[in-house]
């Protein structure tokens, strides 16, 4: 007997942060495997913080699925800067959504987590069962304490209410529709920006964050997208699972990378005097590969049409930055 059960194409599903870079990577997703009835809100038409905008939109719009892709991002920087907005505008917009789509019936929602919630240092790589079993990075523990909360409220209104409400913990993201703001954007994205940059001066050099030596591993967006339409189609999915490319490399390998696709020839200079946060995020992603799925991108494919979507938004003078 199959595992997966095919998404009806006309069910209505609300792809909450579709701008964003994974609801957007959803989108096109969504649309390519010919779903006919997509809803869709801006921040300014729909602020998930408030709880009677919500409510209404629940009124009014009924999905049948719901994808929560909203949330407030950044990397050690953002984090540490903004600790008050990253706990509480994602704790209000993760409570207002679950609370009020089961309030209205939704049949099935899918909740997007981070795999920065996991314990500072927990085993490598890090399985779902890791969650909560040790202190969190403080660099991030803000935004990680209001994850963990939403992967509860689905966990705990799936146990007592029997509604189809799980999770799906992606890796470090990148790809089209990134944040590429100097300070506030993850490692990765940020590092493009500042390598293109100091191609475009003719800069000698270029410091970066830390000892280079702490590991991460990587996912483009669009491989997440796929994956997280598997996880969708599971007829009996785990509270949340793993999504990683399943490899990780140094803070120093990628930049080393980022520069080769850039084209910068200059010297990387290594400030030991900030942070490098988590020393390793590497997911078990074996329940997500042992339902088929596989990712398309090599890390420099992946790097290289990111870079191409960082190009093709500064020449529109479309890029985000925020």
């Amino acid at each position: 007997m199959s595992i997966f059960k095919k998404l009806p194409s006309s069910q209505k599903i609300y792809v909450a942060g579709h701008r964003g870079m994974v609801g957007s990577a959803l989108v096109r997703a969504l649309q390519a495997r010919g779903s006919e009835n997509l809803i869709l809100r801006t921040h300014r038409e729909l602020d998930l913080c408030e709880q009677a905008a919500v409510r209404s939109f629940f009124e009014e719009e009924k999905p049948d699925i719901v994808i929560v892709a909203a949330a407030r991002v950044g990397g050690i920087h953002a984090n540490a800067t903004y600790p008050a907005e990253f706990i509480h505008e994602n704790l209000a917009s993760a409570h207002n959504v679950i609370h009020e789509a089961y309030r209205h019936g939704v049949k099935r929602l899918l909740f997007l987590g981070s795999s920065c919630i996991y314990p500072r240092e927990a085993p490598q790589p890090m399985k779902e069962e890791h969650l909560l079993t040790g202190p969190l990075e403080s660099t991030n523990e803000a935004y990680a304490v209001a994850k963990i909360a939403g992967l509860k409220l689905c966990q705990f209104y799936r146990q007592q209410y029997g509604v189809l409400f799980h999770s799906a913990m992606p890796t470090n993201l990148y790809g089209p529709g990134d944040n590429y703001h100097p300070e506030n954007s993850h490692v990765l994205p940020a590092l493009l920006r500042r390598f293109y940059e100091a191609v475009q001066t003719k800069a000698p050099s270029v410091t970066l964050w830390g000892t280079g030596k702490s590991r991460r591993e990587f996912l483009h967006v669009d491989d997440l997208a796929s994956a997280l339409l598997i996880i969708l189609e599971m007829k009996n999915p785990p509270d949340w699972i793993n999504a990683g490319s399943g490899t990780d490399v140094t803070i120093r390998e990628l930049a080393e990378l980022i520069a080769k696709v850039t084209g910068f020839q200059g010297e990387l200079v290594w400030d030991t005097t900030r942070p490098d946060g988590t020393p390793r995020k590497l997911m078990d992603s074996s329940k997500l590969l042992a339902a088929g799925w596989r990712p398309k991108f090599s890390l420099e494919a992946g790097i290289r049409n990111a870079y191409e979507d960082l190009l093709e938004t500064l020449k529109n003078e479309t890029l985000r930055e925020c």
